[in-house]
């Protein structure tokens, strides 16, 4: 009798289909005002975006496995992502309210995860989702997993400047403390909320300007790296995972991964001491461009491929729920 091989990457597809269809049942099962928005529209139709996802999770995770393949295909759901989370909210606003996920508006703009308690000194759930993803895959927030960095991507697409962004720390760091105090100063003076909601439109807008022009012109998602408070505290709090992206003896120096560094975490200086810069997402860009292997997902001490595909595994199943959820 003819033994049948299944191919190993069918394996961690599987499980990415099984544990998407545990986590959105109990989503579809439990909350009494349904969370995913085809049972909104229709009776049961919450069980067909299940099947859905299961599928989509299940391909996606088998294209994302291989190397060559996997900037690609990330770029490409990542985007799927955004477009699904912005349609919703023009839905919600001109068409009806059963789009959005309380019917009430929340502004789309990634400073206002850490801007937004702070004014309130209320509203912990986005915070909350927030560090879970950082304890769960590290810094895939920010490469597959924000509404908002996508776009930065699209924006950033074609041969990277191999020089490092100058005024990438004086940046990162103003707008950091500038976001925190705003937000603070806001809440002291008893400011109305239209006047915070205008203060995090201009801080998008800004944004928003920031990928059209030194992410479009560098090819380096400077948005995202450089612009983002967001993207600062991740790169502040990624070590509470213990997922990491390392070189490894095998490196050669070659500096092939320069080229597809989009966050502006590898130079010269960073391969010849052997390490990854701090704005690394752990995206694994860098890991298809090195013709030598000389860079390794690891977790704890789990070999390099077996971290590398519980990475996968991780990130899809949580960038796949959020998919099928993603709405404000």
């Amino acid at each position: 009798m003819k033994t049948v091989i299944i191919p190993k990457y069918l394996y961690t597809s599987i499980l990415v289909a099984v544990l998407i269809a545990i986590l959105l049942t109990i989503v579809q099962v439990i909350p009494e005002k349904p969370l995913l928005l085809s049972e909104r529209l229709m009776s049961s139709g919450g069980w067909i975006q299940i099947g859905i996802a299961v599928i989509y999770g299940a391909i996606l995770s088998y294209k994302m496995q291989d190397r060559k393949e996997r900037p690609k295909w990330r770029i490409r759901a990542w985007l799927l992502f955004s477009i699904v989370f912005f349609g919703q909210l023009l839905l919600g606003i001109l068409v009806d309210p059963i789009f959005l996920m309380t019917g009430k508006l929340h502004l789309p703009v990634p400073a206002v995860i850490l801007a937004g308690p702070l004014y309130r000194m209320e509203g912990l759930f986005m915070p909350i989702l927030f560090l879970s993803t950082l304890l769960l895959s590290g810094p895939a927030w920010c490469s597959q997993l924000c509404y908002f960095g996508a776009f930065d991507a699209w924006s950033a697409k074609g041969k990277t400047e191999k020089t490092a962004f100058r005024y990438h720390r004086q940046l990162r760091y103003s707008v950091f403390l500038l976001v925190i105090a705003g937000a603070i100063t806001l809440r002291l003076a008893g400011a109305e909320g239209w006047i915070a909601t205008l203060a995090g439109v201009t801080v998008g807008i800004i944004g928003l300007g920031i990928m059209l022009t030194l992410s479009r012109r560098k090819r380096k998602m400077i948005h995202c790296s450089s612009y983002c408070p967001i993207g600062t505290l991740v790169s502040f709090m990624k070590k509470l995972s213990p997922f990491r992206v390392s070189l490894n003896t095998n490196c050669t120096h070659c500096m092939a991964c320069l080229k597809a560094c989009k966050y502006d975490a590898l130079h010269k200086e960073n391969i010849e001491k052997g390490k990854l810069g701090y704005t690394c997402t752990y995206c694994g860009d860098c890991l298809s461009a090195c013709k030598h292997s000389g860079l390794e997902y690891r977790f704890l001490k789990l070999r390099p491929a077996t971290a590398e595909r519980l990475w996968i595994i991780i990130t899809v199943v949580l960038h796949t729920c959020f998919l099928m959820i993603a709405r404000i």
